[in-house]
C-alpha cells in the first residue's frame, strides 16, 4: 500500500508523487491513475469487482468525456492540444485498451466521486502522452479542470451510466433473440406431437408439444418492445447539471452544445433533461429497467420450472421430453442424471428478482438533491444483465437446442387421460361426459374405450373428435 502523508514525500525509484486536498501519495509510475483513484482503491474493498472489469462503463465514460471535451474547446474553455488528447484518450478506452488502470470498487461511497475521479486521471494521464508530456504534469492537462471542465461528478457519473447501460441493453436484445429463435425453432419441430396440457398440475385438455414451445418463445418475445421502450429513458441526460442540477462551474449553451456533440460521436438519440435539478437526484429510469429485468426473469424462471416437470422422471415422471445429460446427478444413485442448466437458470432468476430489491432500496433512499446510493444501483444492473445474458446463452446451448421429444408416449398419455373427455362433451353432454370421467377413474378404464363400449359414440366418431387437429384449436363441427 503506497503511504499517505501531511508532510512531504521523498522521491522513490518506480512511483511519482501526486497530491491533493489530504496530502501527498505515492503511485506507480506505470500507472495511468492518479492519486484520487489510488484513495479510492484503499478506501473500498467490497465487491472485488472494479470499474475495468465491465467494458461498457468504461465506453460510457469515455463518451461522457469526449463530449465534454467537444463542448468545451468550441467554447473556448480548453486549448485544442487538450482537446485532441483526451479524445485520443477516448478512442483508446473505446477500443478496449487501460482497462486495468480503472481498479477501483464498483461500490463505493462519495455518490461515484472515485470512479469520474478514476476516469478524469486516467484519460488526463494518456492525453499528456500524446502530448509529449510526462505522467503526473497535470499543469498541460489537469483530471480536474481539463478533462472534467463543465462537469461535476453529479452529471458525468449518471450520463457514463446511462450509456453504458444502453449499451448492455443492446447486447441484451442480441441474447435474448437468440433464446427466442432456438425455442421457435423447437416449436416447428414439435408442432405435430401431441400432449396433455395441464392445469394446477392436473390432466386438463389437449394440446401439441409445439404450442408449448411456442408459448415459451412468445413469452420471451413480448419483452422485447418494452425493453426497448424503457431503454429509450437512458439518453436523457444531465450534461451540465455539475453539483445539483444548477449548472454552477458551467457555461450558458454548454449543456446544449454537450449534448449535441455526444449526439454526434454515439450516432444515438441523446436528450438534455429538461429540469436538471429534478433529474440529478432521479434514478426512476434503472429503476424502471431492473423492474424489466425482474420481469423478464420471472419468465424465465416458469420456463425453467416447466422444462424440468415436462422432463421429470425419466420412467416415474412426466417424462414428456428429454434433456440433454449434462453431468451424473447423484454421488450415491447411480444412472442419475439431473436438470442441472434449467435449475442454474432457475438461480440466476432469483438473484436478479433479489437485485431489483436492492435497486428499489437505493433508489428510495435519495435525498434532497442527490442519491448517494447509484453505485450499488449500477452494480446490481450491471450484474442482472451479465447474469441473464449468460443464462440465457446457456440455456440455449446447453439445454434447448438438445432436447428431445419422446412422441409416443405424450400421445398414450392423452389417450389414457380423463382430460379428453372434455373434448368429448359438446358431443356427448356434459352430464354423459362427466358419469364417463368418474368410471374411468373408479375403473382405470379409459376414457375412450368407455364412450365406444357403451355405444354412445362410434369409433370413427371418437377418432376424429380426438384427432389432433380438432383438439388443438377451436372447432365446429357434429359427429
Amino acid at each position: 500500500m503506497a503511504e499517505s502523508s501531511s508532510y512531504l514525500l521523498e522521491p522513490k525509484p518506480g512511483f511519482r508523487i501526486e497530491s491533493d486536498l489530504l496530502g501527498e501519495k505515492y503511485i506507480p509510475n506505470e500507472a495511468l491513475y492518479g492519486v484520487q483513484t489510488l484513495r479510492g482503491m484503499e478506501n473500498f474493498d467490497i465487491s472485488q469487482k472494479h470499474h475495468g472489469d465491465f467494458p461498457h462503463f468504461i465506453s460510457g465514460f469515455a463518451y461522457t468525456k469526449w463530449g465534454a471535451a467537444e463542448a468545451n474547446f468550441k467554447m473556448g474553455l480548453i486549448t485544442e492540444e487538450q482537446r485532441n488528447g483526451i479524445v485520443h484518450a477516448c478512442k483508446q478506452l473505446l477500443e478496449g485498451k487501460h482497462y486495468k488502470h480503472f481498479p477501483v470498487d464498483m461500490i463505493q461511497g462519495g455518490a461515484g466521486t472515485s470512479a469520474n475521479m478514476n476516469a478524469n486521471e486516467v484519460i488526463a494521464n494518456l492525453a499528456l502522452e500524446y502530448m509529449g508530456k510526462k505522467r503526473g504534469e497535470y499543469e498541460f492537462c489537469s483530471p480536474n479542470d481539463v478533462v472534467n471542465c463543465s462537469q461535476s461528478t453529479n452529471d458525468a457519473y449518471p450520463t457514463a451510466i446511462h450509456f453504458a447501460l444502453y449499451l448492455y441493453h443492446q447486447d441484451f436484445g442480441l441474447a435474448l433473440n437468440y433464446l427466442v429463435e432456438s425455442l421457435e425453432k423447437k416449436a416447428k419441430e414439435y408442432e405435430h406431437i401431441i400432449k396433455m396440457g395441464r392445469t394446477q398440475l392436473q390432466d386438463a385438455v389437449p394440446m401439441t408439444l409445439g404450442q408449448t414451445f411456442q408459448g415459451f418463445a412468445d413469452l420471451l418475445k413480448s419483452e422485447v418492445r418494452v425493453q426497448n421502450f424503457v431503454a429509450k429513458d437512458f439518453l436523457e441526460c444531465n450534461m451540465g447539471a455539475t453539483a445539483i442540477g444548477t449548472g454552477i462551474n458551467s457555461e450558458p449553451g454548454y449543456s446544449e452544445l454537450c449534448v449535441k456533440e455526444l449526439r454526434d460521436i454515439t450516432g444515438w438519440n441523446v436528450r438534455l433533461a429538461k429540469n436538471l435539478v429534478e433529474v440529478t437526484s432521479d434514478t426512476s429510469c434503472m429503476v424502471g429497467y431492473s423492474g424489466i429485468l425482474k420481469r423478464l426473469a420471472i419468465k424465465l424462471g416458469k420456463i425453467c420450472n416447466d422444462l424440468r416437470l415436462m422432463s421429470s422422471g425419466p420412467r416415474c415422471g412426466l417424462g414428456e421430453i428429454n434433456l440433454p445429460p449434462m453431468q451424473p446427478g447423484s454421488s450415491i444413485m447411480p444412472g442419475k442424471v439431473n436438470p442441472v442448466i434449467p435449475e442454474v437458470v432457475n438461480q440466476i432468476c432469483f438473484k436478479v428478482i433479489g437485485n431489483d430489491v436492492t435497486v428499489t432500496m437505493a433508489a428510495d433512499a435519495a435525498q434532497l438533491e442527490l442519491n448517494v446510493m447509484e453505485p450499488v444501483i449500477v452494480y446490481s444492473l450491471f450484474e442482472s444483465f451479465e447474469w441473464l445474458m449468460s443464462g440465457m446463452r446457456t440455456l440455449r446451448d446447453l439445454c434447448i437446442n438438445g432436447i428431445t421429444a419422446n412422441e409416443e408416449h405424450c400421445k398414450q398419455m392423452v389417450l389414457n387421460s380423463i382430460g379428453i373427455v372434455t373434448a368429448l362433451n359438446p358431443h356427448i353432454g356434459y352430464k354423459n361426459a362427466t358419469k364417463i370421467a368418474k368410471e374411468a377413474l373408479e375403473t382405470g378404464a379409459s376414457v375412450y374405450d368407455l364412450v365406444i363400449s357403451k355405444k354412445i359414440l362410434t369409433k370413427e366418431q371418437v377418432d376424429k373428435i380426438l384427432s389432433p387437429e380438432n383438439m388443438i384449436k377451436p372447432t365446429k363441427f357434429k359427429v
